[in-house]
């Protein structure tokens, strides 16, 4: 949980980490359609590696998860806006920011940048599976809270 002024202090075993996490990703060729911008089913791949890369930072590979405690994140529910084209070339800034954590349920604003200017906005609600019953299962791990409203 990431603490304010006045919260007290966190848990033992609590993760604090920056409100956004940040990937950058490049535009390839294969990335783009016919018209030259990316096309838009593309934007979920980005979206998903910067989520896997934002449970890798946190020290939760994947397939460490999978195989150490026999669980799956998979998407249950996604919401997204696309607002601007991004094209070949473009260097992207895919975000993560944490919503809520539940016992088998993660909520996270997910986002695509470039040079600051919002692309593509998304709310993205992940289930947590035991990945042989493909029945929920319980986060094994601890994982960042949803950041603390600002106080005023």
């Amino acid at each position: 949980m990431l603490p304010r002024t006045s919260s007290p202090a966190p848990r033992k075993g609590t993760v604090i980490l920056p409100p956004r996490f940040s990937l950058p990703v490049r535009v390839y060729y294969e990335d783009t359609d016919a018209a030259g911008v990316v096309y838009y089913a593309n934007y979920l791949r980005f979206l998903e590696r910067a989520r896997t890369e934002w449970l890798g930072a946190l020290g939760h590979p994947l397939a460490e998860l999978e195989r150490e405690h026999g669980i799956v994140f998979v998407v249950r529910r996604l919401a997204i806006d696309y607002r601007l084209p991004a094209r070949l070339a473009d260097l992207l800034d895919v975000g993560v920011t944490v919503e809520s954590v539940g016992r088998a349920r993660l909520a996270a604003r997910q986002d695509v940048r470039r040079d600051g200017t919002v692309l593509v906005d998304a709310r993205v609600e992940l289930a947590c599976l035991d990945a042989v019953r493909w029945k929920p299962a319980r986060i094994p791990v601890p994982l960042p809270s949803a950041p603390a409203p600002p106080t005023s």
